[in-house]
């Protein structure tokens, strides 16, 4: 009877473990990157009025897609407006990633920041892609910047 008793409790552990999976790890793979934690580093301050909400900003630019093993964290470039035009926007109305309306306010003219912005401020599980269709921001990527303001008008 004791032996009985024995193999039913054993043959109920075994059926316990198998039905939740015996103590695995079933959940999907996060092909998620480690993310970055929001920085603004300043590398020249400028002077004058400082960025606030509301303000039409003209910047010049350069991204890279974040890397933890390259220098500065600085891994593929993927655009710059330095080869072009500067770029001209309004601060705080959502016309660009989150962490350059976060990440720009303060600034003032002739300042140059460096951003680190995590994927859920840039472009979240959206791709970029070039005019060739070639990715150049892989989904979930956090993105370096080095901006420079060159002006803004209230």
């Amino acid at each position: 009877m004791k032996s009985m008793f024995q193999i039913i409790a054993a043959l109920a552990c075994a059926l316990t473990l198998t039905a939740c999976g015996g103590g695995g790890d079933d959940k999907p793979a996060d092909n998620t990157p480690a993310q970055p934690a929001f920085t603004k580093t300043d590398t020249v301050v400028g002077s004058g009025l400082e960025a606030s909400n509301g303000d039409l900003l003209t910047v010049h630019y350069t991204g890279w897609v974040y890397s933890a093993t390259a220098t500065g964290n600085k891994g593929d470039q993927f655009e710059t407006s330095r080869t072009g035009n500067p770029f001209s926007f309004t601060i705080g109305r959502g016309s660009v990633i989150p962490g350059w309306d976060q990440g720009i306010l303060g600034m003032k003219p002739g300042g140059k920041r460096t951003l680190v912005i995590p994927a859920a401020m840039a472009y979240g599980a959206q791709q970029k892609t070039d005019a060739t269709g070639k990715v150049v921001i892989p989904a979930n990527s956090a993105l370096v910047f080095e901006v420079e303001l060159i002006s803004l008008s209230r």
